[in-house]
């Protein structure tokens, strides 16, 4: 296989979700517009959330190569005007959704967490559909249902929000600090 030259390497190996996007802000934030920037994570789930953050922030997602366990991300930093990175406006916390689930409101909670870290620990009822699935999941959602959205921290929550609401969805919101500091019921395989 033909080497991939690169500009600047960010390790993120061992490290999970938010770990491997806040190393690759710091280190694109350094990096001179059009220059390469490897990023090498272990995180299954980076691939998704990387390719998405490089959307929401301008930047040129090139691909990912897997080698045995590590995955090498590529994106090229954005040249000109670096935009402003977007955040979902519609935004709740932890008791704000615990309060609709307690009053039985209609709602639909989506967790866009790889399925490995949902079969270990989910809100009751959610639907799973991993960040990386969604783009092609779009069909099973309806388009005017209240959609809350969670992951681990309230990231790959804001970009799936993002994605459902240029996809057309209207009731859209984020939960955030979202699953690592969830202190309500759960369900999980240990049950």
């Amino acid at each position: 296989m033909e080497t991939i030259k690169f500009d600047q390497l960010v390790d993120a190996k061992g490290l999970a979700c938010p770990m491997p996007i806040v190393r690759t802000k710091k280190a694109m934030n350094e990096l001179e517009p059009g220059k390469v920037l490897e990023i090498q994570a272990t995180d299954k789930g980076s691939t998704a959330d990387i390719k998405a953050w490089a959307q929401s922030t301008g930047h040129q997602y090139l691909g990912t190569v897997e080698e045995g366990d590590v995955l090498k991300h590529y994106l090229r930093k954005a040249t000109g005007e670096e935009k402003e990175e977007k955040k979902h406006p519609h935004v709740v916390n932890n008791e704000e959704l615990q309060a609709k689930l307690a009053n039985k409101e209609d709602i639909l909670v989506l967790d866009v967490r790889e399925s490995a870290e949902y079969a270990f620990n989910h809100i009751p009822g959610t639907k799973s559909i991993p960040l990386g699935e969604l783009e092609n999941r779009l069909n099973e959602l309806s388009k005017d249902a209240d959609i809350y959205v969670v992951c681990r921290t309230g990231s790959r929550s804001d970009l799936a929000a993002q994605k459902l609401t240029d996809a057309g969805f209207k009731k859209v919101i984020n939960v955030v600090p979202g699953m690592s500091e969830w202190t309500h019921p759960t369900d999980s395989l240990s049950k």
